[in-house]
């Protein structure tokens, strides 16, 4: 079968999780300035219908919106549905962090943290990729974080973002040669709401450190063009992520915990 269209529309669809805001929300933004029209998909249904007037007006592109809450298992059925209809690219951006140590929190939250970091980002991609590989056609971004490659930044986050990093390198050489690029994106910290939203308290961190959501964007583009899996946007997270991979687990651990503290984190 082909990838399907927007009802009307020839242009390519791209989903989004997560687009309302942040690296999500300038994602779908570029998508639509390279001729996507867009499956929008969060919780928050009048800032989607913002978002897709917006593509409309500045772009041309036609937006479908999907509101779920990826923490449901019923939501994220909605969305693989759609997924199974075949889309051409897709953004598995929806994720977050949880203020408060491990052992405080209650079990749900910790669930549901999971069910969307990385469930989600699974189940999505499955149910995009056999499209996708029929077309020998496709790209999937999955989002995970420079806390994927260095552990410290709170522990089950970090957990996720791990596990993200590790399937999106083992689907890309599943993938070898089929057409469907799959990328990891690794970003370090980035200007979003991410941050106020979980409680965590930011302003210690020094401004080198900081990326815009432009940035991070360009550099994941940047990276697929060059069939990089891991995408690491910023010249400062890379030469991180390069020393990190040089010294001992335990050392980089440590040098994390003095860096990103960890405490009040998970």
């Amino acid at each position: 079968m082909s990838a399907a269209r927007l009802p009307g529309a020839h242009r390519p669809v791209a989903l989004v999780t997560g687009p309302t805001s942040g690296i999500g929300q300038a994602y779908a933004l570029r998508l639509a300035a390279l001729g996507y029209d867009l499956v929008l998909v969060a919780r928050d249904q009048a800032r989607l219908a913002t978002l897709a007037h917006d593509v409309e007006v500045r772009f041309g592109a036609r937006a479908q919106v999907l509101p779920a809450d990826l923490a449901l298992a019923a939501d994220r059925d909605r969305v693989a549905a759609r997924l199974g209809e075949g889309v051409q690219f897709l953004v598995n951006n929806a994720g977050f962090d949880l203020s408060g140590e491990f052992w405080t929190l209650a079990p749900d939250a910790l669930q549901a943290q999971l069910d969307v970091n990385v469930t989600t980002v699974v189940q999505l991609t499955r149910a995009a990729v056999p499209s996708m590989v029929h077309a020998a056609d496709g790209t999937v971004v999955n989002l995970a974080s420079m806390a994927g490659l260095i552990p410290g930044r709170g522990s089950t986050y970090s957990a996720s973002k791990a596990y993200v990093v590790s399937f999106s390198q083992g689907l890309a050489g599943g993938l070898a040669g089929t057409g469907v690029r799959v990328q990891a994106l690794c970003p370090g910290f980035v200007r979003t709401e991410f941050h106020e939203r979980a409680g965590i308290d930011m302003g210690s961190l020094p401004r080198p450190l900081w990326l815009t959501v432009d940035e991070v964007v360009a550099g994941s583009l940047a990276d697929l063009e060059k069939n990089r899996v891991i995408s690491v946007p910023g010249a400062q997270y890379k030469a991180i992520a390069a020393v990190a991979g040089l010294i001992p687990r335990s050392l980089v651990t440590r040098l994390n915990r003095g860096l990103f503290n960890a405490r009040g984190r998970t």
